[in-house]
């Protein structure tokens, strides 16, 4: 439906363009838009490749592994369904750290992993999600951001006179979002009576 939208806008502004006689406008915005697209994906791989990067050499180090045995109390509270030892929780971590540092891109890969490992202890049927797919689901939308770099990046490309303005805010709405996430899904284990 969306597609459609977009598809829409996009011809009746063509079509008033030509009615107006200025279609070269739309070629001109097309054009510079493109051109700014590149350029802004450009610099976003750089930031999101040092940041993964970092996520690399943290693995690597054993702090993975570290996070994972601090936050097994929160972990076995949200997920206890899930083996404390299982690869799903590995994945699940390294899904939550690179939302935390505000790197959606590169939370995406662990996402996937995360979800087909929660797939393999599914014991119902397969096209239905478990009750840990669902928190996952949950925390990964909602997951509270610390350091929002991407989006302190893009403010420093487009020259913010204080790119990090945003990150109390930031932090303050994403915890609430995650606060609000949590509590859902609790009430709804509850309701549908789904623990596991």
């Amino acid at each position: 439906m969306v597609n459609y939208v977009w598809l829409g806008m996009i011809v009746f502004g063509i079509l008033v363009a030509g009615a107006n006689g200025q279609v070269e406008v739309v070629t001109r915005a097309a054009l510079e838009g493109a051109d700014k697209a590149v350029k802004t994906s450009l610099n976003l791989i750089a930031i999101i490749t040092f940041w993964l990067g970092i996520m690399k050499l943290a693995e690597a180090a054993g702090l993975v592994r570290a996070l994972a045995r601090l936050v097994r109390p929160v972990t076995r509270f949200l997920f206890p369904g899930v083996p404390p030892n299982h690869p799903a929780m590995g994945a699940i971590i390294m899904n939550l750290s690179a939302n935390i540092l505000g790197l959606g891109n590169a939370a995406t890969p662990m996402g996937l992993i995360a979800m087909q490992e929660l797939q393999k202890l599914n014991r119902g049927d397969p096209r239905t999600a478990t009750s840990a797919m669902c928190t996952f689901l949950a925390l990964n939308t909602s997951c509270i951001t610390l350091i929002p770099t991407t989006i302190i990046g893009i403010r420093v490309m487009y020259g913010s006179t204080d790119p990090t303005a945003i990150v109390g805010t930031t932090i303050f709405a994403t915890a609430c979002g995650m606060t609000v996430a949590v509590i859902v899904d609790r009430m709804l284990r509850i309701f549908y009576g789904r623990q596991g």
